[in-house]
């Protein structure tokens, strides 16, 4: 159960009819929200949610968020048609937090839940991030599915691929033309993100774009092109 497991919270607020359910980890640090649809609120919909409302008030410093490279590139959109930006560190709360630090910013997160709101915390709270959108649902008179809306999240093609070895992506030529060329066929409107695991030998592809067929397509050319460079046999 939990933000890992959040099938039996959705369960719940289903059956009672409840505005939203609320789901942490184990030390409450994470946390996933359920909407009065029992529809799963995730932590890029949260960064959203309240990046809008501290833009409106006035209070979000800098007018920027900062958000990991995992989060999805309708963040970026959303929060931009706002007047504000995003931008983006390594995996980790860790990272998170040092760039808020660094730059003076009061508002990050993760895909996962790790929301830092650092005008109340300098760590990721669940607790504090579910009150925080409660409070702006109290404030707008709006269900939280509706809120959600305004993150409107781009398709993503993943490709998880096992190597032999992690050469510097940089020498690995022909993958990285096919990257470039399909961010240039992406034309601003998505993103390739390739990295390998931190601890495991395996390298993560990640497309996003706006057709879920055409993104398809683009990273298997591009797994094809790392399983014959690097890939086991």
């Amino acid at each position: 159960c939990g933000s890992m497991h959040p099938e039996e919270i959705q369960r719940i607020v289903q059956v009672n009819g409840a505005d939203v359910g609320i789901a942490h980890d184990g030390d409450a640090d994470r946390v996933l929200l359920c909407d009065e649809d029992g529809e799963i609120v995730d932590g890029d919909e949260i960064l959203a949610i309240a990046a809008l409302d501290l833009l409106e008030a006035g209070r979000l410093e800098q007018n920027t968020v900062v958000a990991t490279v995992m989060s999805n590139f309708g963040l970026d959109e959303t929060i931009d048609t706002r007047g504000g930006k995003v931008v983006r560190t390594k995996v980790g709360d860790r990272y998170v937090l040092e760039e808020m630090m660094e730059q003076k910013l009061n508002l990050g997160g993760e895909q996962s839940g790790h929301v830092i709101f650092r005008d109340f915390t300098t760590t990721g709270d669940g607790i504090i991030t579910a009150l925080q959108v409660l409070r702006i649902m109290h404030k707008s008179g709006q269900p939280l599915s509706k809120l959600k809306r305004c993150l409107q999240k781009y398709p993503q093609a993943q490709r998880n691929l096992v190597v032999k070895e992690k050469r510097p992506l940089a020498e690995l030529s022909a993958v990285m033309k096919l990257v470039s060329e399909t961010e240039k066929e992406l034309s601003g409107k998505g993103r390739v993100l390739l990295r390998y695991s931190g601890t495991e030998p395996k390298i993560r592809l990640l497309i996003e774009g706006r057709e879920s067929d055409k993104i398809d397509k683009q990273a298997d050319r591009i797994a094809e092109a790392i399983q014959s460079a690097i890939g086991t046999d």
